[in-house]
């Protein structure tokens, strides 16, 4: 006993030095795989950075790594008792999320190619630490997503909830209220719910904040989750309350007060107040007392227990950090196909410039004449299209308005489907799109599902019929002709498309313009096909 305590002693010595040197072998490997797939989608990345540094809305993202780097910093002492060990079952995961960041890419779906990318991060950490590591990092790295900018597709809803909200709040109180969409007058003046209205900065910073805070106050799952819906319940309510606090207010001063940029002071004013007394009325349920203990949490969760199996030195650094080196190599080998792929596409089929030739579609005599008066001023506006026809057409009937905005192999902000291009825009158009809705249509011998718009300006009304033509395919909604425009890139058939749009005023109801609408499709609708199925001939 004596003799062999000395050898003992001097293995484990040196046993730990060399355990901590794999260690941060290991984590600079992982972290030089993690940036190296960044710079490998470098375009997707850069687009996500550049969000951050114009938009207020998604400044945060800059936080959101930092954020995630504290946290497993956090547990660093927990992290040791676990060893790493690579796995490559990872790989598939990691496949699955390059192929579907390759038709997000080619669709031009942004918001979902920086999700996927992000999503790549978590799968790399898996495959080359292994699954008990990913798994007690599961809340950093899921973290991460929150660096993505999206939320736009909730500004619409938002905005019509805070309208209904501030509507039904004057009603109650007394006030009389005449409502167009989002557009309402009441005696002392005229408001609307724009953009910047619409809550939707309230709820990401809340959201945000809420969830860092669920994760290191709570340790149950169901307080976390509670906590986490109420920082999306609370923020949404109160922001329907501060709209309606400030039309009030600017209806007791005679529109002095709340009407220009101190409104919006005001706005953050409330929202921190708000968050803060969520906050304070969320400690007192707090359980961040208990120390967070990873070997109970593997053991719950049935991965195994950390103290019997992985409080233990390496058998032999030598190895492990061997195939490490070979599971970056092959994270590396599977993520860069996709961009690859991306680059070859873009070379092989859409590196022709495109045509800037203009659409001619001449009337049909005797049923349809062209008129150089349009029906009204308005104008949709489109970004980057290729061409573009503008036309008024003229029966017995009435009058209606063609647009046509066609775009030769679609490239990012240069899109048939894109947040810049809008019917009636919010700053400097005399235009309000007051409601929009679907409709069915007849094409021909076939029925077709139409988007519908009603557009009011201060003296005349229209009604809209819009839908996508892509290869030949004709659809309303953006996410099939997302899908569309991805699989007909990916299986080499370009990516042309275009919106038609039509137009015809009204007086009362938008029923007046549907039989001039269906009249001139029946008659005109063959001649737009053609001319939409030749102009990438051209």
């Amino acid at each position: 006993m004596n003799v062999q305590m000395p050898q003992q002693v001097t293995h484990d010595s040196t046993a730990a030095p060399d355990q901590q040197k794999l260690r941060v072998a290991v984590t600079l490997l992982t972290l030089t795989t993690i940036a190296a797939i960044l710079i490998g989608y470098r375009e997707t990345t850069w687009s996500m950075i550049s969000i951050w540094l114009r938009s207020e809305t998604f400044a945060h993202g800059f936080l959101i790594f930092p954020f995630s780097a504290y946290l497993i910093w956090g547990q660093r002492k927990h992290l040791v008792k676990l060893s790493s060990q690579p796995n490559l079952l990872a790989l598939p995961a990691l496949a699955s999320l390059g192929f579907c960041w390759l038709l997000a890419t080619l669709a031009g779906v942004q918001v979902f190619a920086q999700l996927l990318l992000i999503a790549m991060v978590p799968a790399t950490v898996w495959a080359m630490l292994g699954s008990r590591i990913v798994w007690a990092l599961a809340f950093p790295l899921t973290y991460l997503l929150l660096a993505v900018p999206f939320g736009d597709g909730l500004i619409s809803p938002l905005i019509d909830f805070t309208a209904d909200f501030t509507v039904t709040a004057l009603q109650w109180t007394g006030i009389p209220v005449y409502r167009e969409g989002s557009f309402f007058s009441i005696p002392s003046g005229n408001w609307s719910v724009v953009e910047a209205c619409s809550g939707l900065r309230y709820l990401i910073a809340s959201f945000t904040l809420g969830t860092l805070y669920a994760y290191m106050t709570y340790r149950s799952l169901r307080r976390r989750l509670a906590f986490i819906a109420l920082s999306v319940i609370v923020p949404i309510v109160a922001n329907g309350i501060r709209a309606y606090l400030i039309v009030m207010t600017g209806h007791l001063s005679d529109m002095q007060l709340a009407v220009g940029i101190d409104h919006l002071i005001y706005g953050w004013v409330f929202f921190g107040v708000v968050m803060l007394l969520l906050f304070w009325i969320g400690s007192f349920w707090r359980e961040d007392d208990n120390e967070y203990d990873i070997d109970n949490t593997s053991t719950s969760t049935g991965i195994g227990t950390a103290g019997e199996h992985e409080n233990r030195p390496d058998p032999a650094g030598r190895p492990v950090l061997r195939s490490t080196v070979f599971a970056a190599a092959a994270v590396l080998a599977v993520a860069y196909i996709w961009p690859l792929y991306a680059d070859h596409l873009e070379r092989e089929y859409f590196g022709a410039t495109a045509s800037g030739s203009e659409i001619e579609i001449p009337g049909i005599r005797g049923k349809w004449r062209i008129s150089s008066s349009q029906v009204s001023d308005w104008k949709p506006e489109y970004v980057g299209a290729t061409a573009q026809l503008l036309q008024t057409y003229r029966n017995r009937e009435g009058s209606v308005d063609l647009y046509i905005s066609y775009y030769r192999n679609q490239q990012q902000g240069a899109e048939l489907i894109s947040y810049q291009n809008v019917l009636a825009g919010e700053n400097g158009s005399s235009w309000h799109d007051i409601k929009q809705d679907k409709r069915s249509v007849s094409f021909g011998p076939q029925e077709e599902t139409v988007n519908q718009n009603s557009l009011h300006s201060s003296s005349k009304k229209l009604l809209v019929w819009r839908w996508y033509s892509l290869g030949g395919e004709i659809t309303a909604s953006p996410y099939l002709a997302k899908l569309i425009l991805a699989r007909n890139k990916l299986l080499g058939r370009g990516g042309d498309g275009a919106e038609i749009i039509v137009a015809a005023q009204y007086d009362e109801t938008p029923d007046e313009a549907v039989p001039v609408l269906q009249t001139f499709l029946g008659d005109m609708l063959p001649a737009i096909t053609d001319v939409i199925r030749n102009a990438g001939n051209r």
